[in-house]
């Protein structure tokens, strides 16, 4: 066990990493005795930990702020993100990276522990489990995001949870969703 646990929520755009991490912080946060999950954002897409209640409350000033704060992948920006990963001492961290497997998520993702992939399309799985094996993430889940489904499956718990998990959308809690459990209780036991 490690002393810190960082995980990276990566995998394709468009997959729901996002959406995933704001169930996930709200499902650890139901789980007694679990340290507290601490989220970031380290892609420059403007849609910080923030977005999420924001958006709740006001979502054309949530959509303002998201595209203000938009910036471009630089090697500075990506620089800044892995220093914020390697030097985390929270127990329980949490990294939403880029949905590109490239040079800059590399740099961001080389001082985690641990590795969570999300996919709406199963064909680009393999690359990601590559990825995270190059970077000696110890991949902990494997999950297909299916915004049609209607409900989540889970098809395996151990040694990596894989499964489906349904309808990733915005503004949605999915916190109680099968799948964000599972993948919750898998988190905090590394703790």
């Amino acid at each position: 066990m490690s002393e810190t646990v960082k995980v990276v929520l990566c995998g394709p755009p468009q997959s729901g990493k996002s959406c995933l991490r704001e169930g996930l912080k709200k499902a650890i946060r139901c789980i007694p005795g679990a340290p507290y999950p601490f989220a970031v954002t380290v892609n420059p897409d403007g849609e910080g930990s923030w977005f999420a209640e924001t958006a709740k409350r006001d979502l054309m000033a949530a959509t303002q702020y998201k595209n203000a704060y938009k910036t471009a992948f630089t090697p500075e920006f990506a620089m800044s993100r892995s220093e914020w990963v390697k030097n985390c001492r929270e127990p329980l961290a949490i990294f939403d990276v880029g949905g590109k497997i490239s040079s800059a998520n590399r740099l961001i993702m080389q001082y985690a522990t641990h590795g969570v992939i999300l996919a709406g399309d199963k064909s680009k799985i393999p690359a990601w489990q590559e990825f995270c094996t190059d970077l000696r993430l110890e991949t902990i889940a494997i999950i297909h995001s299916d915004l049609h489904e209607v409900c989540d499956r889970i098809d395996s718990e151990s040694p990596i949870l894989t499964g489906t998990i349904h309808r990733l959308q915005r503004g949605e809690d999915v916190s109680s969703r099968p799948m964000i459990q599972a993948l919750a209780r898998v988190l905090v036991g590394l703790v």
